[in-house]
């Protein structure tokens, strides 16, 4: 029934889309098609705000988000204004908006925030190090800047936000990855502030972004590039989630799709060793093991053992079910488009470290090979 009634849905919607009065003619669709139709229309027309839109994400989700959709206006909310001048540069379409303010500032994130259906919360900082020396601003704004985010959306009337997390975040060792647990449980709990508000949140978590700035790509390859005699490992146990940009922004999309309210998305990556990552971009270097940087952990997590009575397995995802009630949305196990998980062993554990999946050397540089740096 539940079927027939998602099926029955989707119909309408690809009526009201195209036009068409026929029925029988979208049921007769493959459903993978239908929904690849309808995951094409659904930022037509609508108004997109990123907040630190300049960033590696914001830039590869806005140029996927002009070349896959139509949406009627996309602003870019960040404090940079020399990254913005640049960047307007590329991205010069009319529908393009560029506002310089701080998640910081309530005022001046209302204003953006008027009539704008979705949200990707990307604003963060996000060096470990740095927020463990500077940890009051990596509070301010990883966590007062999403509480700022929460509050204009509902008040705008925004339909649906999600925040970028981190795997950092997971059993957070470090003061970026507690920022971000704070930060993802405002989010999750946002479902119930919001009262009779239409606005709807969730989270992505996943882990290191290959070739984003600051990343370990870049690093190692400008190592090389200044004729550096040994490649600086932080320890030869050393393991990593790695996802590339494309992927990122596919899942954040897909998470659009997928959302009733208070999940938190975590997509199955393969992992690496960081041995393995040296050997493959400077090949004919030795490594030098100089320790673990403040804050640093072994191997990441995203999903812990202590979520596993409230985690389901999907397909190509985890799905952390809210420990509290939100809003109406009970139902965890199956998701916005009908995707059906089930619940995982208790105390399994997701790390980077147990994965079950491993990028191999040749993978690894087909990756770095095809890296455009951003």
């Amino acid at each position: 029934m539940a079927r027939t009634l998602f099926l029955w849905t989707i119909a309408v919607n690809y009526q009201k889309a195209t036009g068409s009065t026929s029925g029988e003619f979208c049921f007769n669709l493959p459903l993978p098609g239908l929904l690849g139709h309808i995951n094409k229309i659904m930022f037509n027309n609508k108004v997109v705000l990123v907040t630190g839109g300049t960033g590696s994400f914001g830039k590869r989700f806005i140029q996927t988000l002009l070349k896959d959709y139509k949406p009627k206006k996309v602003i870019v909310y960040s404090r940079d204004e020399l990254k913005q001048f640049e960047m307007q540069q590329i991205f010069n379409q009319d529908c393009m908006r560029y506002f310089l303010g701080d998640v910081r500032d309530r005022e001046r994130l209302d204003r953006a925030m008027h009539g704008v259906n979705f949200v990707v919360h990307t604003a963060a900082l996000k060096q470990v190090p740095a927020a463990e020396y500077n940890p009051t601003e990596c509070i301010r704004t990883n966590i007062y800047g999403a509480e700022n985010v929460v509050a204009t959306a509902i008040d705008n009337e925004v339909e649906k936000v999600i925040a970028l997390s981190t795997d950092k975040a997971a059993n957070p060792i470090n003061l970026y990855g507690a920022t971000k647990l704070a930060s993802d449980k405002l989010f999750v709990a946002a479902n119930n502030i919001a009262g009779g508000h239409r606005t709807r949140f969730s989270v992505v978590r996943y882990g290191n972004v290959v070739g984003s700035r600051g990343s370990v790509v870049p690093f190692f390859k400008n190592l090389v590039s200044q004729g550096v005699k040994e490649i600086p490992i932080t320890d030869e146990r050393m393991t990593r989630f790695w996802i590339t940009l494309q992927q990122g922004v596919d899942f954040v999309l897909k998470g659009f799709h997928r959302m009733r309210g208070g999940e938190l998305f975590v997509p199955k990556i393969p992992s690496m060793r960081v041995t393995d990552l040296a050997r493959v971009v400077a090949p004919s270097l030795p490594t030098k093991v100089v320790g673990i940087r403040p804050g640093e952990k072994l191997h990441e997590i995203m999903v812990p053992g202590d979520d596993s009575h409230h985690t389901f397995e999907f397909n190509d995802h985890f799905v952390i079910a809210p420990t509290i009630a939100v809003g109406e949305n009970t139902v965890f196990d199956e998701n916005a488009i009908g995707e059906r998980g089930t619940a995982v062993p208790f105390l399994f554990e997701y790390s980077s470290g147990n994965n079950k999946e491993w990028l191999n050397d040749d993978q690894m540089q087909t990756m770095v090979n095809e890296l455009e740096l951003t």
